[in-house]
């Protein structure tokens, strides 16, 4: 929503920001500065020390702390290259003096996308914009040495406490403030699908023709020429404006899977209003259209407690929950492991093989032996699946699962008395041939337990018999929750890595442990945001398995990146 309020009022909100608390996880907007302490500044400001601002347009902010400099904005045009998704979001964060890829909140609002940005990293081919920035005037604060307020200080949990982490955030924020540019802007977002076929430069082209015709009115009032865009992207830095959004209007041009995003910010929010008559509107409603952030953290040096603080931040910004969910979000925050360990795995010759416990695909073809041992994480829940090949010779089936190195604080887990573990299917439409009907089967029945609070804690391999053929079956240990109460959301459902499927006991997984989703037409994989995590797979054999063509030893994972993250 528009800040719509007169030019004098707009200016004493721009200037009383400086200093103030934000979510960059959130769309560029005034109202979503953190105002509501009875002091919500952070920073040290010299109160003492004031001036009187003068600002274009015949507006003067008085008492207004030395510290805060104005200056003059300015009027352009600039069309982007045609980026990628990851370089476009570091572009946005440098305009806001952000770090890093993670997309910021303006750039998800810029080009509507989610806050799954794995996601939509993965089904983006390319980004590009072509707008009008007009600039009145940039407050900025002026200090190279800022210094947080003690209070602020305090506040800071000096262990990893979730809740308190949770708490300091929804009140303080992620940034601080430091500069806002005022004024509008009217801005053309282009959004290219990976299933489109048009080059870049086709992209351009089109983004082009349709800025021209939004932009010039019928007496080329406004026609540039091409020397007036800004080409060089060293000079491109230092004058493109920051960027901002309005209501949401879009189109969708189906035969080039482009969506185009027109989004105004500043001045007459009529969607009808022609773009020559809308800039004459902006000086009288002007809206912020940038603002430049410091984090809070680096700010922190030698507070105890601030490297909790910064992990927290970076966990919240990077995966982006709701910020009143975010405490039960941090709780499952935790180291995550394989069982069993590796030191544990029969991966030498072993002196018996399990012949009672063995599978067959086809007449004379190799059997397939199956680890029937139970895996028993000890009431700690369990976040993935893999199937995995174990032995001398990879012959031996084995059932690897994923869990949180500790129990939440707010999980308490008590043991199913009723049914540890799950009950087999019986009904024979559930058991599908692994290769051919007369030979061995698997149970894709899906497993659930008897009561509606309880988790996975356990996994187990069993072979059983039906009519002389034998049956593979998945048994899940389950155990409950006592202190919680079941929400569910369609959006919750489902893994990433279910849809990957090279051979039919991948089905034992993705039908057993959760519903599968399925894919769009084949793009680049998935976008790897946890580079601080090796995958922690046991060595593969020089040669593949012939057995693999069979088997499916993708990971099933469930994580911070799968909203909600937590649960």
């Amino acid at each position: 929503m528009a800040l719509k309020v007169p030019p004098q009022k707009a200016a004493e909100i721009a200037i009383a920001s400086i200093g103030l608390g934000y979510d960059v996880a959130a769309d560029i907007r005034l109202k979503y500065c953190k105002r509501e302490s009875p002091d919500p500044c952070l920073i040290e400001l010299d109160g003492d020390a004031t001036q009187d601002i003068v600002l274009p347009g015949g507006i003067t902010v008085p008492s207004v702390p030395k510290a805060i400099k104005c200056d003059k904005g300015e009027r352009m045009r600039f069309r982007s290259d045609v980026l990628s998704f990851q370089q476009m979001s570091e572009q946005f964060n440098q305009e806001l003096s952000l770090s890093g890829k993670i997309p910021s909140g303006l750039f998800n609002h810029m080009f509507e996308f989610s806050n799954s940005w794995q996601k939509d990293a993965a089904n983006t081919k390319t980004l590009a914009f072509d707008g009008w920035f007009i600039t009145l005037y940039t407050v900025a604060l002026a200090k190279s040495h800022i210094e947080l307020r003690t209070h602020v200080k305090e506040s800071v949990p000096s262990s990893w406490d979730p809740a308190a982490l949770a708490r300091f955030i929804e009140k303080f924020g992620t940034h601080i403030i430091v500069g806002v540019k005022m004024g509008g802007k009217d801005v053309i977002y282009a959004r290219q699908q990976h299933s489109s076929n048009l080059l870049p430069v086709e992209v351009q082209k089109r983004l082009k023709e349709m800025a021209d015709k939004r932009f010039l009115d019928v007496n080329s009032q406004f026609r540039i020429s091409g020397d007036t865009f800004v080409k060089d992207k060293f000079e491109a830095k230092e004058q493109r404006l920051r960027f901002a959004g309005s209501s949401p209007s879009s189109s969708y041009a189906a035969k080039e899977d482009i969506m185009r995003i027109f989004k105004r910010r500043g001045g007459n929010d009529s969607k009808d209003l022609p773009h020559y008559e809308w800039l004459n509107t902006v000086q009288y409603e002007p809206d912020v259209i940038s603002m430049s952030f410091i984090p809070i953290t680096s700010l922190l040096n030698g507070v105890p407690g601030s490297g909790f603080l910064s992990h927290a931040i970076n966990l919240y910004l990077r995966y982006k929950p709701p910020v009143e969910e975010l405490h039960q979000f941090l709780e499952f925050q935790l180291p995550r492991q394989w069982a069993p360990v590796f030191s544990d795995l029969p991966l030498g010759p072993q002196r018996k093989q399990q012949s009672s416990s063995s599978l067959q695909f086809k007449f004379l073809g190799p059997k397939l032996y199956v680890n029937t041992s139970v895996v028993d994480v000890g009431n700690r829940p369990v976040t993935g699946l893999r199937l995995y090949l174990e032995g001398k010779r990879s012959n031996r089936l084995a059932i690897h699962i994923q869990h949180l190195s500790s129990l939440p604080r707010i999980f308490h887990l008590q043991d199913n008395p009723s049914s540890t573990y799950s009950r087999e299917s019986r009904e024979r439409k559930y058991y599908e041939p692994l290769q051919q009907r007369h030979f061995s089967h698997v149970c894709t029945a899906p497993i659930e337990a008897d009561d509606d609070n309880s988790i996975v804690t356990g996994a187990q391999l069993h072979v059983g018999h039906h009519n002389l053929k034998k049956v593979l079956f998945l048994r899940l240990q389950f155990s409950s929750v006592s202190n919680v109460s079941l929400l569910r959301n369609p959006e919750w459902e489902g893994s990433p890595g279910a849809a990957h499927k090279s051979g039919l006991l991948s089905t034992l997984i993705s039908t057993h442990f959760t519903t599968a989703i399925q894919k769009p037409p084949p793009r680049p994989a998935d976008v790897n945001i946890n580079s601080a995590c090796t995958p922690e797979v046991p060595q593969s054999p020089v040669q593949a398995p012939k057995l693999l063509k069979y088997i499916d030893t993708t990971e099933m994972l469930r994580g911070p990146q799968d909203a909600p993250g937590y649960g």
